[in-house]
């Protein structure tokens, strides 16, 4: 299986950049980030009065995350003069914690195409909730998202087996096939050839489509 796709997943806390709450010495942001957007959020539509001013960091790795159809999306918000707007999307979920703690809280994702530091790995998940006492790296926590709208995917695996398939296409076509997948028509091809290679963005298409150019195609 290259895709778990489900209402229900566990990962593991791991420590963040510390910007997000203002602990790292190193960060332009001393106040936080979180304590920096919360009112411009607000202004936007979404109340997170409620939430501790820091992000807790699941991990589920060696999986990747894909998500969908957030509850909110603010596109290009400025909320500092350091760097040009961002555009940030908010999923609500209830999160357990290892010791049984429950609340309610959000996944709050910053776009990584308009972030310009301080990105997290595809394999992890940055929350907001309310404190919880005891959440701590390498302790657990569960996610529920009812709507199914947060999936793991085996990234490596979905990427080799795509530049295997890859393989017999550009040596039967060579360069023809890259011209008929260009721009959007790589994603019409795969709906037809591989539909599981869909879950990959557009960034890991892009990079197998050059290694098999490199390693398949003739000069």
């Amino acid at each position: 299986m290259s895709r778990v796709d489900t209402s229900r997943l566990i990962g593991h806390i791991v420590s963040g950049h510390g910007v997000a709450s203002g602990r790292s010495d190193g960060s332009p942001y001393p106040a936080g980030t979180i304590a920096m957007q919360t009112p411009v959020f607000r202004q936007a539509g979404l109340d997170l009065s409620d939430c501790w001013p820091g992000t807790i960091n699941l991990s589920f790795a060696p999986l990747e995350l894909r998500l969908k159809d957030p509850d909110h999306c603010f596109p290009h918000l400025r909320w500092t003069d350091l760097h040009p707007p961002e555009t940030f999307s908010f999923w609500r979920v209830d999160l357990i914690s290892e010791n049984g703690q429950q609340a309610c809280g959000w996944v709050y994702r910053p776009h990584p195409e308009t972030k310009q530091r301080h990105w997290q790995s595809s394999s992890t998940l940055e929350l907001l909730a309310p404190r919880l006492n005891g959440v701590k790296p390498n302790s657990r926590m569960e996610i529920v998202d009812h709507r199914s709208r947060i999936a793991l995917v085996d990234g490596v695996r979905l990427r080799s087996r795509l530049l295997e398939c890859l393989k017999f296409r550009v040596l039967a076509a060579q360069q023809s096939f890259f011209v008929s997948t260009e721009g959007e028509q790589r994603r019409v091809w795969l709906r037809q050839a591989w539909p599981e290679a869909l879950d990959l963005d557009d960034g890991d298409l892009e990079a197998v489509w050059s290694q098999a150019r490199m390693l398949y195609a003739d000069d």
